[in-house]
């Protein structure tokens, strides 16, 4: 009798280990799984891309010379960089000159008027990026004061979505290179001032900017609000709740997930269209480096613009990523918030 208890406590030890055992590879498999997609993978995938962008930039002669391959591009951000140092340099020498110039004056005539200008140095490529982050923000946060407002509007009334509706379908589509030139004749008459606060080509961007983004945001707004749960509106209307709090407590929240949907879909239009309206409006950013570059024709400029294109993809891919923070934080339903 004990031998045949000490051998099922033996076996039920066995079994137990085995187990465990078990999870903590069942674990492991999981976790590594997970590295693997997270890292492994795109590592690959990078390092295949790479590998044939190197072998084919040599195969391709223009008349600037070889295709940049991955080293040249790497070569030309490291100048970039070194070039905006240079830059901040210069203009920290020229603030300081400035000062001593003004407080010697000052010392003569403590009553002089001094002037302080600003530097006027070219824009290097790291101030032509944060100039590009700046008006695309800008043209978004336009676009979605007026898309959301109007597509919670179209969703709420039938008759409005009706009316609106061949509207936004027929504008959804023009590209931004149609606007332009519309744009910027209306900037040029309307906006007259001999001391602007912001520059003609920013405004004009910035405008551009906006005509393109908001459809996606008005869509999927309007589409978020008419499909919301009847359950909802009944219960909405058994309260009589008043339109405001009708719009703050049930409408918006029902919505937001298609909301946030059509705000990633218009941040990625809105960065698409800035760079081809920097190239025409002249607004000194990633898109008028890129223009610049074209027009230069040195042999390092397919580099330079090579080093463009992977910045603008990459801030492209981290808005993005933003966006989707944003989503997952504010989004009742999880489920949209996926990659």
């Amino acid at each position: 009798m004990y031998l045949e208890e000490l051998n099922m406590s033996l076996t039920t030890a066995t079994i137990n280990r085995l187990t465990t055992n078990e999870k903590i590879m069942k674990t492991l498999k999981g976790v590594l799984n997970t590295v693997s997609n997270a890292l492994l993978l795109p590592a690959v995938g990078i390092a295949i891309f790479l590998a044939l962008w190197s072998i084919t930039a040599q195969s391709i002669h223009t008349s600037l010379g070889e295709f940049p391959g991955p080293n040249a591009v790497v070569k030309q951000f490291s100048t970039l960089y070194d070039e905006h140092i240079a830059e901040r340099k210069k203009a920290e020498a020229f603030y300081e000159r400035q000062e001593k110039r003004n407080a010697k004056k000052l010392e003569k005539n403590p009553d002089a008027v001094v002037k302080i200008r600003a530097y006027t140095g070219k824009e290097t490529f790291v101030d032509q990026i944060f100039t590009s982050l700046i008006t695309v923000t800008s043209g978004f946060l336009v676009a979605a004061i007026i898309a959301i407002p109007l597509g919670i509007w179209m969703g709420l009334s039938a008759k409005l979505n009706s009316a609106m509706n061949p509207i936004v379908q027929i504008f959804k589509p023009v590209s931004p290179l149609a606007w332009l030139p519309l744009v910027t004749m209306v900037v040029s008459a309307l906006y007259v001032s001999d001391d602007p606060l912001v520059s003609k080509s920013f405004l004009t961007s910035l405008i551009t900017v906006s005509l393109c983004s908001l459809w996606p945001m008005v869509i999927n707004t309007s589409i978020g609000v008419s499909s919301i749960d009847s359950d909802l509106l009944n219960v909405s209307k058994v309260l009589r709740l008043p339109t405001l709090t009708h719009i703050k407590k049930i409408v918006l929240p029902a919505s937001v997930p298609m909301i946030f949907t059509g705000m990633r879909l218009s941040f990625g239009v809105a960065w698409m269209v800035l760079i081809a309206a920097e190239m025409l409006a002249q607004n000194p950013g990633l898109g008028k480096f890129v223009w610049d570059e074209f027009q230069n024709g040195s042999s390092n400029s397919l580099a330079r613009i090579m080093a463009a294109v992977i910045v603008i993809g990459f801030i492209g891919f981290l808005l993005d990523r933003i966006m989707l923070m944003l989503q997952r934080k504010v989004s009742w339903d999880k489920s949209s918030a996926t990659v």
